[in-house]
């Protein structure tokens, strides 16, 4: 898409959708049982003579292995194909800076934290199982050694980066220029995101400023099963009068939502 601002942005009026993150948790599972212990009936045998009465209980048997509890693990949803293979690695991707994305102990939001991830973690190595629910999909994964489940909408394939900073000077018409770093970052995002399906839009890197400012923002959902965002990871210089920041170069990384080849290509 084109957007037709003017080449000196003053500020930005960003359409960050809200968006609940839990971030994405785990399923259900639990533990439930009961444990039986069997004692023999006492039986009393009462024997009468003439000199006395005599009641015999006969001893209890220790020996029988106690009862073990009953042990039921379910999982709401469906299994489905839809999402990574076995050992497929994965990022986590439209989350923003000052927030987190939940590892639960199953899918849905319902199920207990795990871990926090950051915006930025990269190493989430799936198992292959997958879990179709209501409204959302799920995908259990190992972070670190802890495994657990995260939702399908906060995490992609990372795929190649390419410099895409003629495309998007040129679709400006000139270099554009912002009073922040974050202003300039959300001018590109906006320019890279569809309007239909509307597009989420986080800054997962907040800026850093010198006589090179960067930012990142994520854009995800655009409508494509397999290019499902980018990364952009922006950078801006101050202008003569130190006032504003003009676009120095843009760096995009492809987000992809189905698979990604050795080249980096979303496939």
């Amino acid at each position: 898409m084109t957007m037709n601002s003017p080449p000196r942005l003053r500020s930005i009026t960003g359409l960050v959708l809200a968006l609940a993150l839990v971030a994405a948790a785990c399923g259900s599972s639990g533990d439930a049982g009961t444990t039986t212990t069997t004692t023999p009936p006492v039986t009393t045998t009462t024997t009468t003579t003439l000199a006395s009465t005599t009641t015999t209980t006969p001893p209890t048997d220790t020996t029988a292995p106690p009862v073990p509890p009953a042990t039921t693990s379910t999982l709401p949803g469906e299994p489905t194909d839809i999402g990574p293979r076995a050992g497929d690695v994965l990022g986590v991707v439209a989350v923003a800076h000052n927030d987190v994305l939940n590892l639960r102990s199953g899918p849905g939001t319902d199920n207990p934290v795990l871990l926090q991830l950051p915006g930025t973690t990269d190493n989430l190595i799936a198992s292959g199982n997958n879990r179709l629910l209501s409204q959302s999909i799920w995908y259990q994964v190992t972070v670190d050694g802890v495994p657990g489940w995260v939702s399908s909408r906060f995490v992609a394939f990372l795929g190649g980066v390419d410099d895409t900073t003629s495309q998007i000077v040129a679709q400006f018409g000139t270099i554009p220029v912002a009073e922040t770093m974050a202003d300039l970052g959300l001018s590109v995002a906006l320019l890279v995101a569809s309007e239909e399906p509307p597009s989420r839009i986080r800054m997962t890197v907040a800026p850093t400023t010198g006589d090179l400012s960067e930012v990142t923002y994520d854009v995800v959902g655009l409508g494509d099963d397999a290019v499902f965002g980018f990364r952009l990871h922006i950078f801006g210089e101050p202008t003569e009068n130190g006032e504003a920041f003009s676009l120095k170069s843009v760096e995009a990384t492809s987000l992809c939502g189905r698979a990604v080849t050795a080249d980096g290509v979303c496939v």
